[in-house]
């Protein structure tokens, strides 16, 4: 029986993975940061998990916010329950927000949402100065991407 090509398992930890942002953007630098999240976006997190593909993060008045992340709802938070759109802060130390916002205020870079995880106790999210990629090389990472498998496939073979 041959394997379904059903949804794809994001890395161990996670929460979420935006693993749509490699494809769309070359992505330049990584930094870690805290969010601050309301009660029930933690348990929401921990048991449904998030939606990260349409994401950004933006500097305003000084602070590091992420936009169009979607949190659903915690069912059993009938009442007291969040805004699953709501923007949400980052927390980053002043020298890094500095510079990344200095990096980011460039022509062409933008602050991209990569993947949501737990460190302990902590919800972290990683985010990607990142570079948007023409269509050409799109379809040139596809094809290295191609040529790569088609090589791993290939020793393969051979070592059988």
């Amino acid at each position: 029986m041959a394997k379904g090509k059903g949804k794809r398992k994001i890395g161990a930890g996670d929460v979420a993975s935006n693993r749509y942002a490699s494809h769309r953007y070359e992505l330049i630098e990584r930094l870690e940061c805290g969010i601050v999240l309301e009660g029930t976006e933690v348990k929401a997190l921990r048991s449904s998990g998030a939606q990260l593909k349409d994401g950004y993060a933006a500097i305003s008045g000084g602070e590091l916010w992420l936009h169009s992340i979607h949190i659903p709802t915690y069912a059993p938070a009938s009442r007291e329950n969040h805004d699953p759109e709501r923007p949400r802060k980052l927390l980053l130390h002043r020298r890094e927000l500095d510079r990344i916002a200095a990096r980011a205020s460039e022509r062409g870079l933008t602050l991209v949402p990569t993947r949501i995880y737990f460190a302990g106790p902590h919800a972290k999210a990683e985010i990607a100065l990142a570079r948007g990629k023409d269509l050409y090389d799109k379809r040139q990472s596809l094809r290295e991407k191609d040529t790569k498998r088609d090589i791993e496939r290939g020793i393969r073979e051979a070592r059988r």
